[in-house]
């Protein structure tokens, strides 16, 4: 490379972007020849001849590329350290204090706490003046680190070439150079790479707000102005002016119009108010109708408007009442009104009276209509009629009349025929309310005495002239089941006397009745004894029932209900004898029936299980149950050993007339009756046999052994016992002919005698 100091360079990185294509070159320059490694990003350089205070320093870097170096991150510093050349004097570096402030002066921003790197102890001032940073390049200790230094020392210069273009970052933020590379730093309201992306803010889209809107970056986005302003008759509510911010919200809410308001409006009296609001109640736009209840009148505009001036159009209507035409009072009378709204205007009433002894003819009152008439034609006053009065029967009238025929003041006298009496006032006046005075007269025939039905009777009177009057007539009769006794009628006389004596009703009589046999009788008598209306009551005794009515009525054709009834003996169920037994009965009111007796007894070898003796209640149930005939048992027999038993029973098992048959094996004999049958003792005929052992064989044997030619001493001892043997069962023989037969030791033979039973052994 020559004289050259070598360069190196190194790339930078955008934090959302890529690096460049790198390329080698080689270049001159007035200051030296450099050699230079270039990125699409920018560059490190510093100069190989000579060194230079911090200005001069400064001077070149600007002169030739861009500035000192801005250091960013830990990454560049080592990347710096690595690649330049040690040099004892080090290297100035972008960072100088301005006012007290270490600054980036290719930026002129304040350096962050977080970005510095200085030595330990640095920065010092240690000789004052010390506002100027080197960095430490490829030394032995803390290499790479920072130092303030007097601006006037001689060091070497290390410039950068920026890659950062006007045309970078979409003009819409700060172009920052990293290592091989760069980043854009969005300015307020743009986002994305290249800053190539608008914040966005809601649409707006304002009802009843007029709005004009300027969009510098697009529709409704960062920095977007939009400015309302209402219709005429509204009042805007809210910011005039919007802007859209960075935050992607509108800078204010958006602004509302209202209408604007017009004082509440009422009806009037007597009147109706109907409004149109177009938006809101009484509000600019509102339309108001005015109307009048019936009866009344409008005076004034008939609607009104809301003005954008927040006035209504017009003054305000009334309602006047319709008038009617003036009445007065009729002749003879009076006229009184009530007046709601004025003198004779709509719902005035009037009402009409007339004076005493006068009466009005048409409407008691008129009232003034909607239509401006009066309801109703003009009432007049007349006389007060009084009842048309007649002459009364068998009497005459004679009347004077001052305001006509029965008006009010006219005089009416009564007088009567002879033989009749007046009842009642003699004369009657009309008075001022339409009625006469005192009642209506009359006249009465002379009366007789009144005359009242019999006990048990009725009677039924004509009457020419009033009740038992003269001329009336009374008939007499009696009711069902009585007979009359005087005459049948009386007549009312001139003299006020009746004819003939009050007549009497009998009761009609019945047969005298007598209770039935076993019976009793109760009777009730209402107009005596056995006679119309009595009722008798039959009962019967107990144990006996009553056949026929319960109660006898003397009717009014002197008989008595139902038939003559009687008693009869309450019936028990019949009986009958049980089988192998007898029935014995006693009977006192007819067979089977209240206050019978009947007595059981069974035939030979049975016995009666149940009472001996039953009677019939009142209830008509028997005393007991039935009893029934059984057969007396025998005791149970068993078959002998070395034999069989063969048994018959009419009766039951081992009872009265059972048989039983007995027999032995081969080989054995019966000892003992064949037989034997159960007698009405409860007893067997005889004992039960035995089947003993047959002994003729056995003793052939005997003989045939001991008849041999040699007789031995052993045949001899042989023959001594079977001899004893045979000894033994006829011995034992006569025992058992004892047991079978034990009658025959008292001279009493049983069935079987003792030749008998000496064959069958």
């Amino acid at each position: 490379m020559g004289t050259a100091a070598g360069l190196r360079s190194a790339g930078r990185t955008w934090a959302l972007g890529s690096c460049g294509i790198f390329y080698l070159g080689i270049a001159a320059i007035a200051w030296g020849a450099v050699t230079w490694v270039e990125v699409g990003a920018w560059t490190y350089h510093y100069s190989d001849r000579g060194d230079y205070a911090w200005e001069q320093a400064r001077n070149y870097c600007q002169t030739f590329f861009t500035d000192l170096v801005a250091i960013q991150n830990k990454q560049e510093i080592e990347y710096l350290n690595r690649s330049l050349p040690f040099h004892k004097r080090y290297y100035w570096i972008g960072i100088r204090k301005l006012h007290g402030t270490w600054t980036w002066v290719g930026t002129r921003k304040a350096l962050t706490k977080e970005a510095e790197n200085w030595a330990a102890r640095e920065p010092n001032n240690r000789r004052s003046n010390q506002d100027c940073v080197e960095i430490y390049i490829k030394r032995p200790q803390e290499s790479g680190k920072w130092n303030d230094e007097s601006c006037n020392q001689k060091k070497k210069a290390l410039c950068y070439r920026a890659s950062c273009q006007p045309f970078q970052c979409s003009q819409r933020g700060e172009c920052v150079e990293t290592i091989g590379s760069y980043r854009c730093e969005c300015y307020p309201g743009f986002h994305g790479p290249e800053c190539e992306n608008v914040v966005q803010c809601a649409k707006l889209e304002p009802r009843g707000v007029h709005m004009n809107c300027s969009h510098p970056y697009g529709d409704f986005s960062y920095n977007s102005t939009c400015v309302f302003r209402c219709q005429e008759g509204f009042e805007q509510r809210g910011a005039d002016t919007l802007r859209c911010l960075p935050s992607q919200q509108w800078s204010a809410d958006t602004p509302t119009c209202t209408a604007i308001s017009c004082p509440v409006l009422s009806a009037p009296d007597q009147g109706e108010l109907n409004c149109s609001h177009l938006y809101g109640d009484f509000t600019f736009g509102s339309k108001c109708a005015f109307s009048c209840q019936t009866g009344f009148a409008l005076t004034g505009p008939e609607s009104r408007e809301c003005t954008a001036t927040g006035t209504w159009t017009g003054d305000s209507p009334h309602c006047e009442a319709i008038r009617c035409p003036v009445l007065s009072a009729p002749d003879e009378g009076e006229l009184n009104c009530s007046h709601l709204y004025g003198d004779f205007t709509f719902g005035s009433k009037c009402t009409f009276s007339c004076q005493t002894g006068f009466v009005l003819t048409g409407a008691e009152s008129r009232e003034c209509t909607a239509t401006g008439t009066w309801t109703g034609d003009s009432p007049h006053c007349e006389a007060i009629s009084c009842p048309v009065l007649s002459a009364p029967d068998q009497g005459e009238l004679n009347c004077s009349h001052l305001h006509g025929d029965f008006t009010f003041g006219s005089t009416c006298a009564f007088s009567c025929q002879t033989g009749f009496v007046l009842m009642g006032p003699e004369s009657r006046k009309c008075t001022a309310t339409g009625t006469w005075t005192g009642d209506n007269p009359r006249c009465k025939a002379i009366t007789c005495p009144v005359l009242s039905a019999p006990d048990q009777g009725e009677l039924n009177c004509s009457h020419l002239h009033g009740d038992f009057t003269f001329g009336s007539t009374c008939a007499f009769s009696c009711q069902t089941g009585f007979v009359l006794m005087g005459p049948e009628s009386r007549k009312c006389t001139a003299t006020g006397t009746w004819t003939g004596d009050n007549p009497r009703c009998k009761a009609i009589t019945c047969p005298v009745l007598s209770a039935p046999d076993q019976g009793e009788l109760n009777c009730s008598h209402l107009h005596g004894d056995f006679t119309f209306g009595s009722t008798c009551a039959f009962s019967c005794q107990t144990g006996f029932v009553l056949m026929g009515p319960e109660t006898r009525e003397c009717t009014a054709t002197g008989r008595w209900t139902g038939d003559a009834p009687r008693c009869k003996a309450t019936a028990c169920p019949m009986l009958s004898a049980p089988s192998w037994g007898e029935l014995n009965c006693s009977h006192l009111h007819g067979n089977f029936a209240f206050g019978s007796t009947c007595d059981f007894s069974c035939q030979t070898g049975f016995v009666l299980m149940g009472l001996e003796s039953h009677e019939c209640t009142a209830m008509g149930t028997w005393t007991g149950d039935t009893p029934q005939c059984k057969a007396i048992s025998c005791p149970v027999l068993d078959p002998p050993s070395r034999g069989q038993l063969s048994c018959s029973h009419v009766h039951g098992n081992f009872t009265y007339n059972s048989t039983c048959t007995f027999s032995c094996e081969k080989g054995f004999l019966r000892m003992g009756a064949e037989m034997l049958w159960c007698e009405a003792t409860g007893n067997w005929t005889r004992h039960a046999p035995v089947c003993e052992e047959d002994g003729a064989p056995f003793l052939k044997q005997v003989l045939a052994y001991s008849s041999g030619t040699a007789l031995a001493l052993a045949g001899i001892v042989l023959s001594g016992m079977l001899i004893a043997l045979l000894a033994k069962r006829l011995s034992n023989r006569e025992e058992k002919k004892k047991l079978l037969n034990p009658t025959s030791d008292l001279g009493s033979p049983g069935i079987f005698t003792n030749a008998a039973y000496d064959a069958n052994l």
